[in-house]
């Protein structure tokens, strides 16, 4: 698309204050991650306990957003992105305090609800993300969109961990690493209230089609009703096929991300506060910027903006990448454990490309202007769902036959198989799914 330079710096001003807000919110999201083994050990959960805390925030992320994706395509992106913001700041504070608090026995249940609650705030962002940029980018432009949509991802990630990491090293109390997050979102929402508007016209520039079967641009689209909505996103198969790749990409995402310190500290007796564990963010960001890039890159110039085949290429180097992890070459040496975090970076590149192209691309594609915002829900919702299975199931599991399928109390695993083992089938179905969707186009599905 031929867009003006005035056009295009105004968009940056749009999309980069939404992409620093999505970071943030993962900041927001991320940190359980990296502080969860310490919460279990001051107060005596094991992995499967720690797994339910982490299963009920992503199943109520996952209800929240398929239901708040309409609200979002009702209320517009920028409405959604400063009620997202605002409350995951709030609970982030509110969790903050309870531990300082100290909670005594009833911490399970007290720091469900709340994670909960964050989770249904960290809901809108995505949706936001994609609803207002669904104005802004034509279907030609929404790989590149995809890349970027990537690097949020990425960048929230290098925040959590290693800016989790410093802040652990530096302040040798966990608890600071709910407060540094909750800041950093109320700071972007002030950013996103002056400068995030819903489409051009609200900003001055003149609305275009943006290729996406919606109606030609107009000065607002009138939200389609909940029975067509529905129709839209249940009646596609393309959609339905796009959400349940998405089930399997959200028990792979979530199954490296929510075990990877653990499998570091417990495999390659790698700790958190040591040096090279803050080079593990600088790798999942490398390796999401990358990957997120060079997916958009070739599904819009190699595959005339089709998703399906590179995102069939990226799950099946996922494999590849997940089989290298279940080795564990090179345990307690130092090169082994460089090794361990090239290597997570190198798996993250391939997850989040895949996410960002289904998440932030496909959604802009098959929904439209109108419905961007509830296939996003849905697309997030059971990515979610799926991402449950890897809490209180994945870490019964690992609870149970440990990481090498040998649960001995002291025992140094010899690999991580019973890890890589079970996230490995999903990459599998969802390579398998895109081969049923391979010449899928925005253009040819969307009214």
């Amino acid at each position: 698309m031929d867009h003006s330079p005035a056009f295009r710096l105004r968009r940056f001003m749009n999309w980069f204050p939404l992409g620093l807000t999505y970071a943030a919110m993962y900041m927001g999201r991320y940190n359980f991650n990296i502080v969860k083994s310490d919460i279990g050990a001051w107060y005596h959960l094991d992995k499967g306990q720690m797994g339910l805390i982490a299963s009920a925030g992503f199943w109520t992320y996952g209800l929240a957003v398929a239901f708040n994706g309409p609200i979002a395509d009702r209320i517009g992106g920028r409405k959604a992105i400063l009620v997202g913001a605002l409350g995951a700041a709030l609970l982030n504070l509110c969790i903050g305090f309870m531990f300082l608090n100290k909670p005594g026995s009833q911490l399970l249940l007290s720091m469900s609800l709340l994670w909960s609650l964050n989770m249904y705030f960290q809901s809108f962002g995505a949706l936001s993300v994609v609803k207002v940029n669904s104005t802004w980018f034509h279907v030609q432009e929404r790989g590149v969109f995809g890349g970027i949509f990537g690097i949020m991802i990425s960048s929230g990630y290098f925040l959590a961990t290693t800016i989790g990491a410093w802040l652990l090293a530096s302040f040798h109390s966990w608890t600071v690493i709910w407060f540094v997050p909750s800041a950093a979102m109320a700071g972007m929402f002030l950013v996103d209230w002056f400068l995030v508007r819903n489409r051009p016209s609200h900003a001055g520039f003149q609305d275009f089609d943006t290729g996406d079967g919606s109606n030609a641009a107009s000065a607002e689209d009138a939200p389609l009703p909940l029975a067509d909505l529905a129709r839209k996103v249940f009646h596609n198969p393309i959609i339905v096929a796009l959400i349940c790749a998405e089930f399997c990409t959200g028990f792979v995402r979530q199954g490296v991300m929510l075990y990877f310190t653990e499998y570091l500290q417990e495999v390659y007796h790698l700790d958190r506060r040591a040096h090279l564990f803050w080079w593990t963010g600088i790798a999942f960001m490398a390796g999401g910027i990358l990957g997120g890039l060079i997916c958009g890159w070739m599904s819009d110039k190699h595959f005339q903006s089709r998703r399906p085949p590179v995102a069939f290429l990226f799950y099946l180097v996922q494999v590849l990448m997940l089989g290298l992890l279940g080795l564990s070459l090179g345990q307690g040496s130092h090169a082994g454990q460089i090794w361990a975090v090239i290597l997570l970076g190198l798996t993250a590149m391939f997850i989040f490309g895949v996410h960002g192209m289904l998440s932030g691309t496909a959604s802009m594609d098959f929904g439209g202007r109108k419905a961007a915002a509830s296939v996003a829900g849905a697309l997030d919702g059971i990515q979610y769902i799926g991402s449950g299975l890897t809490g209180v199931g994945l870490g019964t599991i690992l609870k149970t036959y440990g990481w090498d399928g040998i649960a001995t109390h002291g025992h140094q695993p010899a690999n991580a198989w019973v890890w890589v083992g079970c996230i490995i089938p999903f990459s599998l179905m969802g390579a398998f799914i895109m081969t049923r969707i391979w010449n899928a186009k925005a253009n040819a599905v969307a009214h």
